[in-house]
C-alpha cells in the first residue's frame, strides 16, 4: 500500500509551483496535515505492554477530516447514530447534481454555494412532503455533501436519505406512504423533484448576490430510489463521510513522475486505472477539501439532532426497535512485539524528535531509561 504522506513527500515542490495560485488556507493545512499523519515528524504517543513493561513510540495520526487514514472511528460513530434513528418506513436515496456549468461557480463560491444546495434540496423534499396526499406533514432527512467522482473530478452533488414518513405537527400524527399497485417503491416524481429544485437554486444563487451562468440547462438531474430499510445507503454514504476521496490501498503506483489509482467505473461496475502527474494527482484529492467549519453532513426535520425525545417517543408508540448494530470494526489493539501482549497508552501528545525535541524515555525489559 502507499501512504498519500509519501505521494505528498515526493511531489510536493511541483504541485506548489504548479497550483500556488488555486489554493486557499484550508488546502494549506490539509496539505501540511496530511504530509505529517503516522510519520515520524508527526507528534507521537507513548505505549507501554501490559505484560513485559516494554515501551516504544507510536506516531499520532493527523486526525484530518480529509485524509485517507483517519476518520474510521468517526464514520462508524455517525453511521450508528443515524442507525438508531431508523423508523419503521421504506427509505428513499435521493441525489440532487449541480449541472457543469455551476461548476466554476461552485468552486470560486464554495461555502455560499455548498451552503444554498444543502438548503435548496432540503426545501425541495419538504415541499413535496407538505403537498403530498399521504404525507402531508414535515419529513426526516439526512444529507450529505459530496464534491467527487470516483475519478475525483469536481462534481458537487447531495445525497439525501429520508424515510417515506411526515409528521403533522399541528394534528400531531405520524404518516407514512403506502405502496402502490403498479408504484412499488415510489416517493416523488423526479422530473417534477428536478424542476423545483432548479427554480429554488436559481432564485437563491441570485438572492446570494452571485452571477448566473450565461448558459445553463432547462433540465436538471434528480434521481431517487428505494433503498429498503435504508441501512445499506447510510452504510455507502458514511464510508466517504469522514475519509479522503481516495483510499491508500487504490493508489497502486508512484514512480517517475506519475501516480496511478484505481476506481470502479459506475456505469459497468468495473475496475478501472488513471494515471496523472503526481502534482495533478495531488490536485485532484485537494481540490475537494471543504472550507472550514462548513458541515457536509446535516440532519433535517424529524431527524435532527434536537429531536432524539420525538424518535424515542415514535420508537415507543410505533413499537419498532432499531436494529441492533454488532457488526463495527473495532479499533485494532497494538501488540507487543517481544511477548505479544497488548499494549496500552500512557503519554500521548509527545514532541517529535524531529522537530528538535527530546524524545522520551523508552523503557524496554526492566532496562533503565535512557
Amino acid at each position: 500500500m502507499i501512504r498519500l504522506a509519501k505521494v505528498i513527500a515526493t511531489f510536493e515542490t511541483d504541485f506548489l509551483a504548479q497550483y500556488r495560485n488555486r489554493l486557499t488556507p484550508a488546502h494549506y493545512r490539509a496539505l501540511a496535515a496530511l504530509k505529517q499523519c503516522r510519520t515520524d515528524a508527526s507528534r507521537q504517543m507513548q505505549v507501554q505492554c501490559t505484560e513485559c513493561d516494554h515501551q516504544k513510540l507510536v506516531p499520532h495520526s493527523c486526525g484530518h477530516r480529509h485524509c485517507p487514514h483517519c476518520q474510521h472511528h468517526e464514520s462508524q460513530q455517525w453511521l450508528e447514530r443515524q442507525l438508531k434513528k431508523q423508523v419503521p418506513a421504506e427509505y428513499f436515496l435521493l441525489t440532487f447534481t449541480l449541472p457543469a456549468e455551476f461548476r466554476a461557480l461552485a468552486w470560486a463560491h464554495q461555502s455560499v454555494v455548498y451552503e444554498l444546495l444543502m438548503r435548496c434540496c432540503w426545501d425541495t423534499v419538504r415541499t413535496f412532503s407538505h403537498n403530498d396526499r399521504q404525507l402531508q406533514g414535515t419529513p426526516g432527512a439526512i444529507a450529505v455533501l459530496h464534491t467527487n467522482t470516483r475519478r475525483m473530478e469536481f462534481h458537487p452533488h447531495v445525497h439525501l436519505v429520508m424515510p417515506a414518513a411526515a409528521l403533522d405537527g399541528k394534528q400531531k400524527r405520524w404518516r407514512t406512504k403506502r405502496r402502490g399497485k403498479t408504484k412499488a417503491g415510489y416517493l416523488f416524481n423526479h422530473k417534477a423533484l428536478a424542476k423545483v429544485f432548479r427554480a429554488k437554486m436559481l432564485a437563491a444563487i441570485k438572492a446570494a448576490g452571485l452571477t448566473l451562468p450565461r448558459r445553463h440547462p432547462e433540465t436538471w438531474v434528480v434521481d431517487c430510489k428505494s433503498v429498503g430499510s435504508g441501512e445499506k445507503a447510510l452504510i455507502y454514504l458514511g464510508r466517504y463521510l469522514y475519509r479522503g476521496v481516495i483510499a491508500e490501498k487504490d493508489i497502486v503506483a508512484c514512480g517517475n513522475g506519475q501516480v496511478s489509482f484505481r476506481y470502479r467505473n459506475a456505469k459497468t461496475g468495473k475496475t478501472e486505472f488513471r494515471t496523472e502527474s503526481g502534482a495533478h494527482f495531488l490536485w485532484l484529492v485537494l481540490q475537494h477539501v471543504l472550507p472550514k467549519g462548513f458541515r457536509r453532513a446535516r440532519n433535517f426535520g424529524f431527524l435532527h439532532p434536537n429531536c432524539k425525545r420525538l424518535i424515542a417517543l415514535l420508537h415507543l408508540m410505533l413499537k419498532f426497535v432499531p436494529p441492533a448494530v454488532d457488526w463495527f470494526k473495532q479499533r485494532a489493539p497494538i501488540l507487543c512485539a517481544c511477548c505479544g501482549a497488548v499494549m496500552v497508552i500512557v503519554k500521548t501528545q509527545l514532541r517529535s524528535v524531529l522537530r528538535g525535541a527530546v524524545a522520551a524515555p523508552i523503557v524496554t525489559h526492566g532496562a533503565a531509561a535512557v
